[in-house]
């Protein structure tokens, strides 16, 4: 991109052909550099995008734009899971060891109702990364607003996986209720 600005609507377009183009998530920040313009300017341009209708997703690491092919997991369900903190990253990495798909994270909480953050982790690299984003930037988990309770909505190719994947959560006494 060159270094001058783009008019608002064209940045918006060429947002728009990056993220169609793209295979893994884009963070506002890269976006924001290529375009010689600051994050926050590239969270406004994706919110008037979402509310123009486009399929357009912030995931923890970015920034995803949804197809049809992402949009229609063959098997989905909702897991109620009970852990510290300190378990996040093994919880996260036994689902994808078998192939799970971890949509998002839910809490209930007590003046906002529900509360839902996209993760879209598929696989230990985006474990990893996730990970890291929460450290590095001293966030908390949504799951220490409710004393470790929240719930994942996970997909995968078969009905197995997710059953194989909540078999293990059970034996490691992260899945409530099981």
């Amino acid at each position: 991109m060159s270094e001058s600005k783009l008019k608002a609507n064209e940045r918006r377009d060429h947002i728009l052909t990056l993220l169609k183009e793209q295979d893994e998530p884009l963070t506002g920040s890269s976006i924001a550099k290529e375009m010689n313009v600051t994050r926050q300017v590239i969270v406004g341009d994706v919110s008037l995008l979402k509310a123009s209708g486009e399929p357009i997703v912030a995931t923890s690491q970015g920034y995803v734009y949804l197809t049809k092919m992402d949009s229609a997991p063959a098997y989905k369900r909702t897991i109620v899971c009970c852990h510290s903190a300190d378990q996040t990253e093994e919880e996260l990495t036994i689902m994808v060891d078998h192939g799970v798909k971890i949509e998002d994270v839910v809490v209930e909480h007590p003046v906002y109702g529900d509360l839902t953050a996209r993760l879209n982790i598929s696989n230990r690299r985006d474990v990893q990364r996730f990970i890291e984003q929460v450290s590095s930037t001293n966030a908390a988990f949504l799951l220490e607003l409710t004393d470790g309770i929240h719930t994942h909505t996970i997909s995968a190719d078969h009905i197995e996986t997710l059953d194989e994947a909540e078999q293990e959560l059970a034996e490691k006494g992260i899945l409530l209720g099981k």
